[in-house]
C-alpha cells in the first residue's frame, strides 16, 4: 500500500495547484486514483515517446471518468526524448507526427496546457548558431500547428538557455508559456523578470525546489529569500501550479511547505 496525502489541497488557492502523473512508483492510473482527490489538476507525464509508453483508449477513457468523480483536470508534458529542432530533417519530421499523434489522442481529455521542450543542443550559443536553431525551431512549429492544433495550447517551457531565444517564436505563433522556477533558479535567471515579461501568456508554473544545482526536490529546499519571491508571483497568478516533483516525500513536504508561507 502507498501512503496517501494528509489532507486536501482542493481549492486551496487562487490557482490550481498539482502535480506529477508520477508520485508513486506505478503507471499512471493507479498515481491518478491516488492524487484525485487531494489536487486540483494532474500533469500526465508522457516523457517516453514509444507507442508502448502512451496510454490507450480504454486507459484515456478510464483518465476522463476519474477526472469527472474527482473534479479534476489534467495538463500534458509531451516527449523529452524526441526533438522539434533535431539536427537530422527526418528526426524532426517523425517527432512531429508523434507528437500530434500525442495530442490527438489525448485531446479527449481537455488538458489545460501541452508542455514542450525546445532544447537548446549546440555546442556554439554564438548568435549565427543561434539564428539557425531558431530557423529550424519555426519551420516544425509551422509543421505541428498546420492541422489545426490550437497555437495557445502549446506551453514552451523555460529550460537551460536564455528565454529571449524562444520569445519571438512564441509571439509569431502565439503559443504559450510554461514557467519552470526551478529551471530559472538552477540556472541563474531572473524569475520575476521572466514572469513579470509573460505572465499574461503563462498557461502553467512547474515548482520545485532547487538544492547544490539538482532541482525537482522538495520546495522546503528553498530560501525563505526565494519562497518569498515565489509567494509574490504566485499571488498575481490565477492559472495551473504544477509541483514537478517525482516522489511522495518530496510531494508532501512541497505541499505543506507551500501552505505554510501561503498563509
Amino acid at each position: 500500500m502507498y501512503p496517501f496525502l494528509s489532507k486536501s489541497y482542493k481549492h486551496a488557492y487562487p490557482f490550481k495547484i498539482g502535480t506529477t502523473s508520477y508520485i508513486y512508483p506505478d503507471y499512471i492510473i493507479p498515481n491518478v486514483k491516488m492524487l484525485a482527490p487531494y489536487i486540483d489538476e494532474i500533469e500526465l507525464l508522457l516523457f517516453e515517446s514509444n507507442i508502448n509508453g502512451l496510454p490507450t483508449i480504454q486507459q484515456i477513457k478510464k483518465l476522463t471518468l476519474l477526472a469527472e468523480q474527482f473534479d479534476l483536470t489534467y495538463n500534458i508534458h509531451l516527449p523529452i526524448d524526441i526533438s522539434i529542432n533535431d539536427s537530422n530533417a527526418s528526426a524532426r519530421r517523425i517527432a512531429v507526427d508523434i507528437l500530434k499523434r500525442i495530442i490527438g489522442l489525448t485531446s479527449y481529455l481537455f488538458p489545460s496546457t501541452y508542455t514542450l521542450h525546445i532544447s537548446y543542443d549546440e555546442e556554439s550559443r554564438d548568435m549565427e548558431s543561434v539564428k539557425r536553431w531558431q530557423g529550424i525551431v519555426r519551420k516544425s512549429i509551422e509543421e505541428l500547428l498546420v492541422q489545426g492544433i490550437q497555437s495557445q495550447s502549446i506551453s514552451i517551457e523555460t529550460l537551460t538557455y536564455p528565454f529571449e531565444w524562444v520569445e519571438e517564436i512564441i509571439k509569431a505563433f502565439k503559443l504559450s508559456v510554461c514557467i519552470d522556477i526551478g529551471h530559472l533558479l538552477v540556472n541563474g535567471f531572473d524569475v520575476k523578470k521572466v514572469f513579470d515579461k509573460h505572465s499574461s501568456n503563462t498557461s502553467i508554473i512547474h515548482l520545485h525546489g532547487v538544492e547544490n544545482k539538482k532541482d525537482h526536490v522538495s520546495l522546503n529546499k528553498l530560501s525563505s529569500e526565494q519562497m518569498d519571491q515565489i509567494i509574490g508571483i504566485l499571488k498575481r497568478y490565477y492559472g495551473v501550479v504544477s509541483l514537478e516533483v517525482f516522489s511522495f516525500d518530496n510531494l508532501n513536504t512541497s505541499l505543506t511547505f507551500l501552505k505554510k508561507y501561503w498563509e
